[in-house]
């Protein structure tokens, strides 16, 4: 798959495989040159063949020294357009994966193919079309003009190529499989250097800094010890190559040097011989360098394939109206079971529930009660093994996923800010918002005061992840990204947790007036109570459902709640 990328570069490899045919044709016809220019010019001691052919060669010398600088032009421009397409694609499909798909791929698996992966195909892309195939070429057409010049000089070669062919051929296998191994190696270092970067607060607060040298200089030394032994592999084929040819050179030398004396053969026909077996060496010798950058672009060529050839298991469906759009925000489950992709556990079970257009709920639960695997089922980031959701009485698949995901405005449990100002990330949650829009999802968000003190305030830089914020302004910037789209339906992850008291209730305040759906994950029974309803999961199922008062009454597990942190003084308090 990766190969069909190549194929807007034919015009470009086209010439630059001519070129090298080019450079291969002068550096097959020099040793033939140098023949005729020893047994017409230095032995007869003619001065005006030495002239001659001497010219004819500098000239031809000249040719493959220019055909080589525009050869290595078009190689560049190939090998760089190759991996700039790739990436785009690569991007594109990460892009459209859902989130099942995306869990098929650690994060360092992916950045490891984005980089390391696409630079090992770029590379060997850029080393066929400027030397590996000439190497074999090269071999081929030395021996073939071996023959030429004379056939009992070049027999040795019948034996030898063959022997080499076959080494080669095995060494490329095993060598292949070896170089798999290696880079699943490099994602595993990539896969702790990330952990620890992302990390590092945790691990300087926990001081584990001791536990974690210990677990990168684990994955380096295995990364180490599998590039150690797949090079000593690769690179011992060489003293073999070398050995077999040098071997051939010796019977050349030794019989040429007795059938010349005898007088059968030429000098220059020998010295032209001799020529094409050191170049037939030479070409021989950079076969470990082909195998490895082959090996290591088949490795990696594999990886990429496997990422663009992934299947995407949430599509729109076919029948899905392009002019559906969610006007109320009425969600509805009924009997939905959902279990995560290789788990046999199923997180929600048999899930049934109406929510009314611009009603505010609450769910509540313990850990691990399935609250934001519901979350993630509204905007149809995960099929629901059964059971049907509909939106505005209509299945989520009736709606293309453009068009219901806009109307839905996610803040998840773990805020995440992208690099860049303030004034991006608000608007990251609508596109072409403007200044006025901004401003007033902020103060919506209860942030504005905070975004004024800033130093450059709307235009101050946010770190990588929002490290230069707190927890309680990443989650108000969270959701003033989300209040900007003005959504239909709006999903609030345990996104208040980091808030006090007074804040929070401000913000749920400023909320109301987008007449919109809301759901609010929390751990506060305070914040529930604020809610038209609340939903009580209990592993997975919908335990009850109702008022802060009916669920007093009817739930003895959400009365355990409320008194563990109301006190039974303030349990029936608003």
């Amino acid at each position: 798959m990766c190969l069909l990328f190549l194929r807007p570069y034919r015009l470009h490899m086209t010439i630059a495989f001519s070129l090298t045919m080019v450079e291969l044709l002068v550096e097959l016809l020099l040793p033939f040159f140098l023949g005729k220019m020893i047994d017409a010019g230095v032995v007869h001691q003619d001065i005006n063949n030495i002239l001659m052919w001497g010219s004819i060669m500098i000239g031809m010398a000249f040719l493959a020294f220019i055909a080589g600088i525009i050869n290595s032009f078009y190689a560049s421009h190939t090998s760089y357009g190759f991996s700039y397409d790739i990436r785009k694609k690569l991007f594109e499909k990460v892009q459209s994966f859902s989130v099942a798909n995306l869990n098929m791929f650690p994060t360092s698996g992916l950045v490891t193919r984005f980089t390391n992966d696409v630079r090992q195909v770029q590379n060997t892309i850029f080393m066929v079309l400027r030397i590996m195939s000439k190497a074999p070429l090269l071999v081929i057409g030395g021996v073939v003009m071996a023959f030429i010049v004379n056939v009992k000089l070049a027999s040795i070669f019948i034996i030898t190529v063959p022997l080499l062919i076959i080494f080669l051929l095995w060494i490329f296998k095993k060598a292949s499989g070896y170089f798999d191994n290696l880079q699943h190696k490099v994602d595993n270092v990539n896969m702790v250097m990330q952990e620890n970067l992302a990390g590092m607060r945790l691990i300087k607060a926990f001081f584990r800094r001791n536990h974690e040298e210990k677990r990168f200089v684990k994955a380096n030394r295995q990364l180490a010890d599998v590039t150690s032994h797949t090079v000593r592999f690769v690179e011992s084929s060489m003293p073999v190559l070398l050995f077999i040819m040098n071997v051939s050179l010796l019977f050349i030398l030794w019989f040429g040097h007795k059938q010349s004396i005898a007088g059968t053969i030429a000098v220059g026909d020998v010295v032209a011989v001799i020529n094409y077996a050191m170049r037939v060496s030479m070409s021989i010798s950079m076969f470990t360098f082909i195998i490895m950058g082959f090996s290591r672009a088949k490795a990696s060529a594999e990886r990429i394939n496997h990422v663009l050839s992934s299947n995407r298991d949430i599509l729109d469906a076919e029948y899905a109206d392009e002019k559906l759009h969610i006007q109320h925000g009425q969600i509805a489950f009924h009997h939905v079971t959902f279990a995560y992709s290789k788990s046999t556990k199923h997180v929600l079970h048999d899930l049934s529930f109406t929510i009314e257009g611009k009603e505010k709920i609450a769910i509540i639960g313990a850990t691990g009660a399935g609250k934001t695997s519901l979350f993630q089922l509204i905007p149809h980031l995960y099929e629901p093994m059964k059971g049907i959701i509909e939106i505005d009485d209509k299945q989520i698949n009736d709606f293309k996923l453009k068009h219901l995901r806009r109307a839905i405005g996610y803040v998840p449990q773990s805020p995440l800010l992208f690099t860049g100002s303030v004034a991006d990330n608000i608007a990251w949650g609508k596109n072409f918002a403007s200044k006025e829009e901004i401003i007033q999802a902020a103060k919506d968000a209860q942030i504005h005061e905070t975004i004024l003190e800033l130093p450059n305030q709307y235009e101050t830089r946010i770190g990588q992840k929002g490290v230069n914020l707190s927890g309680g302004q990443k989650q108000r910037i969270s959701i003033a990204r989300a209040l900007i789209r003005k959504p239909k339906i709006l999903m609030l992850d345990d996104s208040t947790s980091a808030l006090d008291l007074t804040t929070e209730s401000r913000l749920l305040k400023a909320i109301e007036k987008y007449h919109c759906t809301t759901l609010i994950i929390t751990q506060k029974v305070s914040t529930a109570i604020r809610s038209d309803r609340i939903f009580l999961l209990d592993e997975g199922k919908l335990s009850a459902q109702g008022t802060h008062e009916q669920l007093l009454e009817k739930s003895p597990l959400y009365r355990e709640i409320a008194a563990s942190q109301l006190g039974e003084e303030h349990m029936h308090a608003e």
